[in-house]
């Protein structure tokens, strides 16, 4: 991947978790809603900061594993948005842009690892 692809993804990551955040201080100050949006916090969070430590991986097979784990942190905050709509804690109409990029960021990651092992 190039440095300047990199730089993009880095920020776009920074940004959606950003994203997640202002959302999460919107939520509602409920036991079941609170429980998701500490998990969904998490793993946008941490997607955005493990791909930046993927950039700095020292081998082929140190960014293969942190790449892994970005891809892990994706599949994850989707599963969790999934659960916000399905429950009816937010409107699904409300959280189908950040789905969206969720699922595009997934992508990208699940196609970076694949042409990292070949």
């Amino acid at each position: 991947m190039s440095l300047e692809k990199h730089q993009v993804l880095r920020e776009r990551t920074k940004k959606f978790a950003l994203r997640i955040i202002r959302m999460s201080e919107a939520m509602p100050n409920k036991r079941a809603a609170n429980v998701i949006n500490h998990q969904v916090l998490r793993s946008a969070t941490g997607m955005a900061a493990n791909y930046r430590a993927a950039g700095r991986a020292r081998s082929k097979a140190e960014f293969i594993a942190k790449i892994g784990v970005v891809l892990e942190e994706a599949d994850e905050t989707v599963f969790w948005l999934e659960l916000l709509a399905d429950s009816g804690i937010i409107k699904t109409a409300k959280l189908l842009d950040l789905l969206t990029e969720a699922n595009e960021l997934g992508a990208i990651f699940s196609a970076s690892r694949r042409t990292a092992r070949t």
